[in-house]
């Protein structure tokens, strides 16, 4: 699975850039603002994925345009597909595939994977639960389809019912819609929770292994799912989980209606990731910080391997500035396999590298440069 050859047209600060890229790894080096992370949101967004700094398809489109576009061809399942993304600033969004259009994200999805690293992910092992649970959602929604429907519909049913607990005081009738949505917050979270807990299942598997192997033998790392609390097996079957959902909803109505918010459900999920036997979100140094969130991407790019077959395309954020000299060592070590793109400031920072083709990023194009030899760039 990988780029084949990339088209930018009023992308962020790219009026337009043509590259075909290399099978294996390919290097961006550059000054900062010159353009290397937008061309990895471009190609992140060829899976369907949202890049993590952009609210809104306008943001992605460059400053005084109308409207941007990305076109690639891509090599996938011993195939060849052309995808393209349109982003209007005035609309919504037009994709295609072959010349098929796209209706939504998932179908992007269901052609081309990618795991985007970038030194903002550390925040996944500190921050609240929702940046954990974001992982898990970007994660998840690439390679199952059917969970990325459950999570659309039960956000859809969360927005619809906390509106209504907030205005009901004001605007009684509207409780009448109350249990509906109730019904679908449920019936929704059944699905979520059962995907959500059998990929930490295997995401603690890889991730484990990842980090004992990174602190040469050191510490172990565990990684655990925590839901509803009236959900004592997210393992169970749909129909059990949905009626231990429902019992817990009604058990909870008039506290949520004085609160006026959901106070219960997949929307509170986390993961408990645990070094060594401690909370690494509250006892974990900077180094354990990194290491963890390190595994937990290798983990994501193995797990999406075993689901399609091949390897995802990863990208690599800058994020060996973020890694001691024998973190490096690990993480080029285990990104052989599958197409790879990592970013740089100095050419000089990835010593080691296998051999990549190398292409200099400035103020918005893309040049090629000759391909470094084994050993580095």
């Amino acid at each position: 699975m990988g780029v084949e050859s990339l088209v930018l047209a009023r992308f962020r600060n790219y009026e337009r850039a043509e590259a075909v890229f290399s099978p294996d790894c390919n290097v961006l080096v550059g000054e900062n603002a010159q353009g290397k992370t937008n061309l990895l949101d471009a190609i992140a967004c060829l899976s369907g994925a949202k890049p993590p700094r952009v609210r809104a398809d306008r943001d992605m489109i460059r400053f005084g345009d109308d409207d941007a576009e990305i076109s690639a061809k891509i090599r996938a399942r011993n195939r060849l597909f052309h995808v393209e993304i349109r982003l209007c600033r005035n609309g919504r969004r037009k994709m295609s595939v072959n010349g098929v259009p796209a209706r939504t994200a998932s179908d992007l999805r269901g052609v081309f994977h990618t795991v985007l690293f970038r030194p903002e992910d550390l925040r996944v092992i500190r921050d609240a639960p929702a940046e954990r649970r974001r992982f898990l959602d970007a994660a998840l929604c690439q390679i199952r389809p059917r969970y990325a429907a459950a999570l659309a519909d039960y956000q859809d049913a969360l927005a619809r019912k906390s509106r209504i607990l907030r205005d009901a005081e004001q605007y009684p009738g509207l409780l009448k819609a109350l249990p509906a949505f109730s019904e679908q917050m449920i019936r929704c979270g059944a699905t979520i929770i059962r995907y959500r807990a059998f990929y930490v299942q295997k995401l603690n598997e890889y991730a484990a292994k990842h980090h004992f192997d990174c602190s040469g033998g050191k510490e172990r790392l565990s990684v655990s799912y925590r839901t509803v609390s009236a959900v004592p097996d997210p393992f169970a079957a749909p129909e059990a989980i949905e009626a231990q959902l429902r019992a817990h909803t009604r058990a909870h109505e008039r506290d949520e209606r004085a609160a006026k918010q959901c106070l219960s459900g997949p929307h509170r999920d986390d993961l408990l990731v645990e070094i060594d036997g401690r909370d690494a979100r509250a006892w974990s140094s900077q180094g354990q910080t990194r290491t963890a969130a390190l595994a937990l991407k290798l983990a994501e790019r193995e797990i999406m391997r075993d689901s399609s077959g091949e390897y995802p395309v990863l990208l690599l954020d800058d994020v060996l500035s973020e890694l001691d000299p024998a973190r490096q060592s690990y993480a080029l070590r285990q990104i052989d396999g599958g197409q790879r793109f990592l970013t740089c400031c100095e050419e000089d920072r990835l010593s080691g590298l296998p051999p990549a083709q190398v292409y200099r990023i400035r103020a918005g194009t893309v040049a090629p440069c000759a391909p470094s030899p084994p050993g580095g760039v």
